[in-house]
């Protein structure tokens, strides 16, 4: 039986006592190689036995600061206490009885927690489903429903998920949509307000990518023929794209004139990641239907879809549902991580991590003229890499800072709809002293 143990207890630091990776992990990757379809790819192939805080500790002891969150997921840490105990209770009493044949009372509490806890102080209803891709298709199944319509549109430099019809909204083909076609049909794709690549500048991005926006919908669609659109408050693997300000508040006030339902994926975005506890907060946005997933439930698969309850009462009983949607141990992880949010005030920690990075990364902006942009709120930072006194995007050395950058014993992540962006998603947990290091790390890979 493995001894294994993680959580916040682990020693907070990067420790390297192989090369990365290390033997043991060299010879699981063989067995991977052997066993795994080459489409599951790896980031960094290190096997984890351990996490927590702000690290993670590989099957040949090395410790690694983690800038990545297992992609958001583990914003209150790996093996987080609250989560481990709640999770460690249920997993005694039962495992799984299905939502939809036997109820429990810990569906109905995740649900009123973000009832209450979402923008808007409207009536709510929320489902939940086990992955953000799920989500967004059954808020778009909701809207379809609710509006009588069919047409659905998403933005430039979108990603939404994995299943035909997310796909079909992600904008970027290689490597989410290459070879997988044909798509589903009436969804349309309109620009985003990308303040780094407007080409007018970023003062004039807003205003005139919802004008554009607005005008493509109107005369290539008709707004009486949109059920929904479909964006992300801050486009993750987009590349971390903040929208211009007044850009959001523009596109809602024009589904609320046209009866579209918008929809906000705060997938990646949500539950304290941004410095809010939900990003569409930043310019006061309340979406009709918000969907969430990935932060939520501390790395056991859970997903949720809220709105508004006039929208999601219509659904039809046995219209919506799943077999696993809701599992118990799912949600008493959720319950767990609300609990950890609000008992250790993530949202601020969240802001602070912001306050350290920003700054740091701006100077070496300075420095290197590789870095063409720093954008991000919060715990959601990145910088988009390019050719020097241009802005023509450079994956290669992305790649090549990656890969020094995992030597060293960072975990780190790449985005971007030209691969050309570092994504960086603490733990929101992380002490700072690992912040710095990291940071320290990442000025080393660039000045190489």
């Amino acid at each position: 039986m493995s001894t294994y143990q993680g959580g916040p207890a682990l020693p907070q630091e990067r420790r390297l006592v192989t090369e990365i990776p290390g033997p043991k992990s060299r010879e699981l990757l063989a067995r991977k190689q052997a066993a795994v379809p080459p489409g599951i790819g790896t980031t960094l192939p290190v096997f984890v036995t351990r996490a927590g805080g702000g690290v993670v500790v590989d099957i040949d002891g090395n410790s690694l600061i983690d800038f990545g969150s297992g992609i958001a997921v583990t914003s209150v840490g790996n093996a987080a206490p609250r989560v481990v105990e709640r999770v460690s209770r249920q997993v005694a009493d039962f495992t799984h009885t299905c939502f939809m044949v036997t109820p429990y009372e810990s569906y109905v509490e995740v649900c009123e927690k973000l009832n209450e806890l979402t923008p808007g102080d409207h009536e709510k209803r929320t489902f939940l489903v086990n992955s953000g891709a799920e989500a967004v298709e059954n808020a778009v199944k909701v809207a379809r429903l609710a509006t009588g319509r069919q047409a659905v549109v998403v933005f430039d430099h979108g990603y939404h998920g994995r299943t035909l019809l997310t796909m079909t909204l992600t904008a970027k083909n290689m490597p989410y949509k290459q070879g997988f076609g044909p798509f589903a049909p009436e969804v349309y794709r309109v620009p985003l307000a990308y303040p780094y690549r407007w080409p007018t500048g970023p003062e004039n991005c807003a205003g005139e990518a919802a004008a554009q926006a607005i005008d493509a919908i109107n005369k290539q669609i008709g707004a009486g023929n949109v059920a929904a659109v479909v964006i992300e408050p801050i486009a993750g693997e987009g590349g971390f794209i903040e929208p211009a300000k007044g850009f959001l508040p523009r596109i809602a006030e024009y589904c609320r004139e046209n009866g579209i339902v918008f929809i906000a994926d705060e997938v990646q975005t949500g539950f304290a990641r941004t410095g809010q506890l939900f990003a569409c907060e930043d310019e006061g946005i309340v979406p009709d239907i918000i969907t969430t997933a990935k932060g939520i439930a501390g790395g056991l698969p859970l997903a949720a879809v809220t709105g508004r309850a006039d929208l999601l009462d219509k659904v039809h009983a046995g219209g919506l549902g799943g077999t696993y949607g809701g599992n118990p141990l799912a949600c008493e992880a959720a319950l767990g991580v609300l609990e950890t949010i609000e008992s250790e005030d993530l949202v601020a920690k969240a802001r602070r991590i912001g306050e350290i990075m920003l700054p740091r990364l701006r100077a070496m902006q300075e420095r290197f003229d590789v870095i063409g942009d720093v954008r991000g709120r919060g715990a959601m930072i990145a910088i988009e890499l390019v050719k020097p006194g241009t802005k023509e995007p450079d994956p290669e050395i992305v790649a090549e800072i990656v890969r020094r950058c995992h030597a060293e014993g960072l975990l780190v992540l790449t985005a971007g709809t030209y691969g050309n962006v570092l994504r960086f998603l603490p733990p929101l947990v992380m002490p700072e002293h690992l912040l710095e290091e990291g940071l320290a790390i990442l000025e080393k890979a660039l000045s190489a």
